[in-house]
């Protein structure tokens, strides 16, 4: 991936005075933050020297900064929220933004002058094959996730059927609008006058206002009134996915919304009337002739121009800049617990010790509700695993799940929600399952993002708990074929479903020893039996295992054995990405993709071939919910293994002394199983 040229920016600009007369500069810690990480020490006062003065865009208070800086000779940096900048509009949840633009030349919006924005499009070569390739990968996920500006929508709402024109409307007084049309007056005629082009060229189609979320949310008025919405000519007001909006659209027709922009992503040439960024490059039908620009553009080029090189974006997991796929995956991790949270949960059967977390992970939007009620219609109801009781949705522990045992109340950086099934249990479909199945129409994009992954998780010796010495290995000198076979949790619903024909340690050595009489087994046993806390213990394992292993870590095992068989153990995945050979015995969610050789029929639901990356993309990207345990927010799972890496997972000393009750004190049980 390019590096953001903002990351070298801030190096030259270490430390430089911004004097501003806004206080939104210095009560917004977001925006602060990123200016100082910027290069900028924001503060009051005149500018005197090589200071310079900040002002937000075209607001009325710039007025004030610029008349200061005029008067001290002093140039100006105007800062404006970046093009991906939240789920929702500032003005109506107060979100702080993603990234900023900050513009030494003039502002984006207004083409009576240069922009720096503009300045990079005409000048930069924009050639270079990897910022390109990285731009293409980069819209294909920005379409892929619907993501836009304000990245919230409501995906229950049916979307209008397919052929209609769009004409974009927009909030009234707003700065990129006056920066084309000077005048409430005359920007209205102007949006009247789109609307009649509209309605003109294309005399037969249905056309569609779309008001910006700001006048849907009541915050600001638009332009368009309801006395316009007559005969085929209707709004489309609701909290739509641009994206799926635009999908539908046979034609696109805005003054300057971004939603332009957005337009020409996805495969548009829109009708524009006004003068903003994107236009006048041969991507759009512009209404005015823009002198300066007389460059033609492809998608790829205006996009990593303005979305990769012009804005600087910030990290909130690790509070410093970053680039734009960090900006992508953050919004994709936040915009997921939207969708998911929006209408609240009532958690069943979810045991008390996990109650904290599941609130901090899931009730964000709406306080999380336990118990066996539904205080709220349009909430919906998740419970634990098989043990729940007519869930909605099953929940369960991710793949890789903590540094340490869930039985040792060792809270989740990730846990699964399936609304289909659970994915180990394979009598029936589940949502992995379905994932996993369309996962051979993945883009490239996705493929690599996987290999990124499995890169990490290998590199980082990343397994489901980490637990063991990671300075322990084994000695296993000369011999071979070395085969591991990973002890379970023999009441583990993963076994007593998915391994119809083998469902106890014993049976599992036995068939091993059988099938591989000259083999050297090793048997690792499950840590949950190590610990004492879960049923699997095998009395002599030596009747069929050449070496007991117990605290040697899965990841270091790995890579000294040459296969690895198993019933359904997370260990024959984590195999698989270490591209070691695996035998099942049962059914694990990866069997029956061609990836594995299966010893027990599998479904024929699973009749795919598909590559490890697409397997990984279902189970470790798709599929799992994220949480930081530092910045308690949802998180992409390369965040989450940023927290394993470092060590960087508190953990409660209360929970802690409650797991040694659960090994100890058996009466004490309700305290964890209620």
């Amino acid at each position: 991936m390019q590096p953001p040229t903002s990351l070298a920016h801030a190096g030259k600009e270490a430390s430089r005075r911004l004097c501003v007369y806004n206080s939104g500069f210095l009560t917004q810690g977001r925006v602060k933050r990123i200016l100082e990480l910027a290069g900028w020490s924001v503060s009051l006062g005149r500018p005197a020297g090589d200071d310079w003065v900040g002002v937000w865009g075209a607001a009325p208070s710039a007025e004030r900064g610029i008349s200061v800086a005029e008067g001290r000779d002093a140039p100006v940096l105007r800062v404006e929220d970046g093009f991906l900048r939240s789920l929702h509009p500032g003005r109506v949840q107060r979100e702080p933004p993603l990234g900023l633009v900050l513009d030494k030349t003039g502002l984006h919006f207004e083409a009576s002058r240069p922009s720096d924005l503009e300045n990079l499009l005409i000048e930069d070569p924009l050639d270079d094959s990897a910022l390109l390739n990285s731009a293409r990968d980069l819209i294909g996920r920005f379409q892929r996730s619907r993501l836009s500006k304000y990245s919230a929508y409501d995906p229950d709402l049916t979307v209008p059927e397919p052929g209609y024109v769009l004409v974009l409307d927009q909030a009234e007084g707003d700065a990129s609008v006056l920066a084309s049309v000077p005048g409430a007056d005359m920007s209205r005629a102007r949006f009247a006058e789109m609307l009649y082009y509209a309605q003109t060229e294309h005399p037969t189609a249905r056309i569609l206002i779309r008001s910006h979320p700001e006048t849907q949310a009541g915050k600001r008025l638009g332009h368009f009134t309801k006395d316009q919405a007559q005969g085929r000519v209707s709004f489309v007001d609701g909290a739509y996915a641009p994206m799926d909006l635009l999908d539908g659209a046979i034609a696109v027709y805005t003054l300057s919304s971004q939603m332009g922009f957005e337009a020409i992503l996805a495969g548009h040439k829109p009708r524009v009337f006004g003068t903003p960024f994107y236009a006048g490059w041969g991507l759009t039908n512009d209404e005015h002739q823009l002198i300066r620009r007389q460059r033609k553009l492809t998608r790829a080029q205006l996009f990593a121009g303005a979305m990769m090189q012009y804005p600087v974006w910030y990290d909130p997991y690790h509070d410093r800049l970053c680039d734009l796929e960090r900006v992508i995956a953050t919004l994709e991790a936040t915009q997921r617990a939207f969708l998911e949270d929006r209408n609240g949960w009532i958690g069943r059967d979810i045991r008390l010790w996990k109650r904290p977390h599941m609130q901090a992970m899931f009730g964000t939007q709406k306080p999380m509700r336990f118990g066996t009620t539904r205080p709220a219609k349009s909430a919906k109801v998740m419970g634990w695993g098989m043990a729940a009781t007519n869930p909605e949705i099953c929940v369960e522990d991710g793949f890789i799940r903590s540094q340490g045992l869930g039985a040792e109340l060792v809270p989740p950086v990730s846990l699964v929600l399936d609304p289909i099934g659970i994915y180990f249990d394979p009598t029936r479909p589940s949502r992995l399952e379905t994932l996993i199945a369309k996962s051979i129409d993945l883009p490239d994009h996705a493929l690599a993002r996987a290999r990124r992954i499995i890169r990490r998780v290998v590199a980082e010796q990343v397994t489901k708990y980490a637990t063991g010495s990671t300075s322990k290995s084994l000695d296993l000198g000369d011999k071979q074929p070395v085969l591991l076979v990973p002890g379970q949790v023999e009441d583990d619903a993963s076994v007593l479903i998915g391994s119809p024909e083998v469902q106890t340690n014993v049976a599992l050595l036995k068939r091993v020893r059988d099938a591989n009489a000259d083999a050297h087994i090793l048997y690792k046993p499950h840590p949950d039996v190590v610990a004492g806390l879960r049923p699997g213990t095998v009395a002599d394992a030596r009747q069929w295992a050449d070496d007991i292993v117990t605290d040697v870590p899965m990841a270091r095992l790995l890579t000294q054995v040459d296969a690895v068989w198993t019933m359904t153990s997370l260990a024959g995945f984590e195999a698989l990405l270490r591209d070691v050979p695996v035998t099942t015995l049962g059914l694990p969610f990866y069997a029956g993709w061609g990836l594995t050789t299966d010893l027990c029929p599998t479904p024929s639901r699973r009749g795919q071939v598909i590559s490890v990356e697409m397997l990984v993309h279902a189970a470790l990207i798709e599929y799992p919910r994220y949480f930081d345990p530092v910045t308690k927010q949802a998180c992409p799972i390369e965040v989450a293994l940023d927290r394993l890496n470092t060590g960087d997972v508190p953990r409660s000393k209360t929970l802690r002394l409650l797991a040694k009750a659960q090994g100890v004190m058996a009466s004490y049980a309700w305290l964890w199983r209620r």
